[in-house]
C-alpha cells in the first residue's frame, strides 16, 4: 500500500561524538549500546537509578558517535542529566539540543528511499514501521512532501490508540518502563546501568503493579480522573484523554476488566496496540 499521509512528531537531537560515547550512553539508558554497530538504530529508555521515567529516545549510531533522538521527555533535562555524569576522562564530546522532526506515514515507503530509520519499535505506525529523520533547515524527500498531513487531533487520536507514552502524562516519576508497555526499550542481560537493579527485580519477580490501557467512554472525561471497578475497587488512574478518549494506568488487579468507571461513567478499557507485555522470569539472565 503506498503512503496516503503523513504526521511530524518534534523531537529533540543530541549528539554524543567521540570513541567513548557508546560505552557511556549504553551505562546512561536501558537499552545495550555499546556494541551495536554503525547503522544501528536502537529504542532506549533514560532512566533514574529507580527505574522512573525521564524520556524515550532513538540511539542512532554511525562511526565517530551517537545521534541520541530523543522522542518523548524534555531534550534539555536530559543533556543536563548526561553532562553531570560526564567524567573528564570520558572521550565524549556532548553536543548542544537542536530541534529536529520525526516523520511518520500510513503506508510502505518507496523500496528505493535509504535514510530510513528502522528501530523496531511502534512510535504510531506499527512496530516493523520506518521513520524519517529532518534535520534543522533540512527539506524532505519528494515522495514525503507529497503526502497530506493529518491534523493535529488525528495524529494526538492515534498516539492514544498505540500507547505512545507522552511527559509528563505518562512518563514521570511515577512509571517506569514496563509498566507502559516499552519492554522492547530495555535489554535485561547488558549488564550494569542506570536502574538496571530494579527493571531486573521487576521481571525476575513479577513486580509489575499496574499496566498502561487505552480506553473509550461516551462522554469526556479528565486525566486525573480516579477509576474504579463496578464493585468499587481502586482500579487507577486517567493519565490523557482527547475528548472521549486517552490512556490510563490501570492496577495489576483489574487488567482483566473490560469496563471500569470514572466516577459514574463506564469505560471501554483495552490493551494499546503498540503496547508489550512486561517480560517475566528474565530479569537475572547475566
Amino acid at each position: 500500500m503506498r503512503p496516503t499521509c503523513r504526521w511530524g512528531l518534534p523531537i529533540s537531537l543530541i549528539r554524543l561524538e567521540g570513541p567513548d560515547a557508546r560505552r557511556f550512553l549504553h551505562g546512561q539508558s536501558s537499552q545495550a549500546i555499546e556494541l551495536a554497530q554503525p547503522g544501528s538504530c536502537l529504542p532506549t529508555c533514560l532512566i533514574s537509578p529507580t527505574a522512573r521515567m525521564r524520556g524515550l529516545a532513538l540511539a542512532c549510531i554511525d562511526a565517530s558517535g551517537i545521534d541520541l533522538l530523543v522522542v518523548a521527555g524534555d531534550g534539555d533535562t536530559i543533556r543536563t542529566q548526561l553532562d553531570r555524569v560526564l567524567f573528564p576522562a570520558d572521550k565524549v564530546k556532548l553536543g548542544p539540543v537542536d530541534s529536529a522532526t520525526l516523520w511518520q506515514w500510513q503506508g510502505e515507503p518507496p523500496n528505493h528511499e535509504a535514510d530510513l530509520l528502522r528501530p523496531g519499535v511502534d512510535l504510531g505506525s506499527g512496530a516493523g514501521a520506518a521513520v524519517w529523520l529532518q534535520r534543522a533547515g533540512q527539506g524532505l524527500p519528494g515522495w514525503l512532501s507529497d503526502l497530506q498531513d493529518l491534523e493535529p487531533g488525528a495524529i494526538e487520536a492515534n498516539r492514544l490508540r498505540h500507547g505512545l507514552p507522552a511527559a509528563p502524562a505518562e512518563l514521570n516519576d511515577e512509571t517506569n518502563p514496563f509498566e507502559l508497555g516499552l519492554a522492547p526499550w530495555v535489554s535485561l542481560n547488558k549488564g550494569c546501568y542506570v536502574g538496571q537493579e530494579t527493571l531486573a527485580k521487576l521481571a525476575t519477580y513479577d513486580g509489575v503493579k499496574q499496566q498502561l490501557r487505552h480506553w473509550r467512554s461516551d462522554t469526556p472525561v479528565a486525566p486525573g480522573t480516579s477509576l474504579s471497578t463496578s464493585a468499587g475497587e481502586r482500579a487507577g488512574l486517567i493519565t490523557s484523554a482527547q475528548g472521549c478518549e486517552g490512556l490510563a494506568l490501570v492496577r495489576r488487579s483489574c487488567l482483566e476488566h473490560a469496563t471500569l468507571l470514572a466516577a459514574e461513567t463506564p469505560l471501554q478499557v483495552s490493551v494499546p496496540l503498540g503496547f508489550v507485555a512486561p517480560p517475566v522470569g528474565a530479569g537475572g539472565q547475566g
